[in-house]
């Protein structure tokens, strides 16, 4: 078996990385659950570039059934043949197009599938898999076909625990949480994406990030990604780190909503304020 180590471009706790390895020996879904922005969706492109394996990325909507991720009958596109084309519309297969569980299914060779954001969906829709992931197979009645995978997919799912996923579906997957990353190991993360910052720059970033979380009230808190853009724009924009420390520049690139933005200001004007007279006192 192949084992995933890691990639350099994506940090990775041991804990993670044994879970990994645990859900691909055991043959089980990998459900991954926390914040945004944690990291869940790159950690199958991870897995993929990791084992060098082909990624399927089925993205879940609250309109997505179940059924979409094995095949689907074009029964328009064969009523819009038979009145105006010339194809053969007995032959009923070349109107079955598989979904991304069936393209995991029906691949030649193993492949990582992404079932991402499942949570969005029905709270039927994880149980309407659950044969399917067991068996590893699926009949299509149009055809008369049974679709039996000829290497059993590495399975990542992700969830943002906007719905409680139910329990026999649960029962059947190997679970993770990715908790939000200390300041240790933010520095790495953000390493991986600016090898050369500056360590006075990134130290000071990190500070007013991990700042600004605190605050209990905010609708929501800004996410790994988000600093990651935060810091990109104060390079491109060449901010110094005095008037970081001073102020909050693109404070639009961390926070999304206008009242956590007046949160983080109000509470800022204090803190800064606070700040200056500390460095006031040690001139003199």
């Amino acid at each position: 078996m192949n084992y995933f180590t890691g990639t350099q471009d994506y940090v990775i706790s041991q804990e993670l990385k044994d879970n990994v390895n645990v859900a691909i020996a055991l043959g089980r879904p990998l459900l991954v659950k926390g914040e945004p922005g944690t990291g869940k969706t790159l950690l199958a492109h991870s897995i993929a570039k990791g084992l060098g394996k082909r990624l399927l990325v089925w993205n879940i909507k609250s309109t997505t059934k179940a059924q979409e991720g094995l095949y689907v009958y074009d029964t328009v596109q064969r009523l819009n043949d038979a009145r105006f084309g010339d194809k053969d519309v007995s032959n009923i297969r070349q109107y079955i197009k598989l979904g991304k569980l069936g393209e995991a299914f029906a691949s030649d060779e193993q492949v990582v599938l992404l079932i991402d954001e499942i949570d969005k969906a029905d709270i039927e829709f994880p149980n309407d898999l659950l044969h399917e992931l067991d068996i590893m197979n699926f009949y299509i009645p149009e055809t008369g076909e049974t679709i039996t995978a000829k290497h059993r997919p590495i399975v990542i799912i992700t969830s943002n625990s906007e719905k409680e996923l139910p329990d026999p579906f649960l029962r059947r997957c190997v679970f993770h949480y990715i908790a939000f990353p200390d300041e240790e190991l933010m520095e790495k993360i953000v390493r991986v994406h600016f090898p050369d910052i500056e360590k006075k720059l990134l130290r000071e970033c990190l500070k007013k990030f991990y700042w600004i979380r605190q605050f209990d009230m905010l609708r929501k808190k800004p996410s790994t990604s988000e600093l990651v853009d935060w810091i990109q724009a104060l390079i491109v924009g060449g901010v110094s780190i005095k008037k970081i420390e001073d102020e909050l520049p693109f404070i639009g690139t961390l926070l999304k909503k206008k009242e956590d933005i007046d949160v983080v200001l109000n509470s800022g004007k204090t803190h800064y304020a606070y700040n200056s007279s500390i460095r006031t006192r040690d001139v003199y």
